[in-house]
């Protein structure tokens, strides 16, 4: 099982980025523990981060691979603030038509109003929400649950 895990703008920053919201772990160890539960889990995990939404679009279609044949199974997804915004991280998971966790390290709903709404969260498995660094790993594994109870 090969999996894909995207960060969005500004997680690059995690750590000096307000730690009193966002913690202080920073994304490299977030990463590197959720390639520990990745291992522990038996799955293949790829990471990437980027604050450019194209480059975001991108790795979501590279996920999906050529028809019948995808690069990935499935998408752990924190696209940070273009949650709110990118009807194209939206319309490229729609098109890829691989099952999904949004994931965020803070309660995106106790935050300010234009942050309660997501684009992505209707069309998720799930959606992951206000335990910091916890947040990646609950939704790891509730994607792992979901795409073995699928096969």
């Amino acid at each position: 099982m090969r999996l894909l895990v995207l960060h969005g703008p500004n997680l690059n920053l995690l750590g000096q980025r307000e730690p009193g919201l966002y913690g202080s772990s920073t994304l490299a160890a977030i990463d590197a523990a959720l390639e520990q539960q990745a291992i522990e889990l038996g799955v293949e995990l790829t990471c990437f981060q980027s604050n450019h939404e194209g480059a975001l679009v991108d790795r979501i279609q590279q996920a999906g691979g050529q028809a019948g044949s995808p690069a990935s199974d499935g998408i752990l997804i924190n696209a940070a603030a273009y949650t709110h915004t990118s009807v194209a991280i939206r319309d490229a998971l729609l098109a890829v038509a691989l099952p999904f966790v949004e994931v965020h390290l803070s309660n995106t709903h106790a935050r300010e109003r234009f942050r309660h709404r997501s684009l992505l969260a209707d069309r998720a498995l799930g959606v992951i929400c206000g335990f910091g660094p916890t947040s990646y790993r609950l939704a790891l594994e509730g994607l792992v649950a979901h795409l073995r109870a699928s096969a």
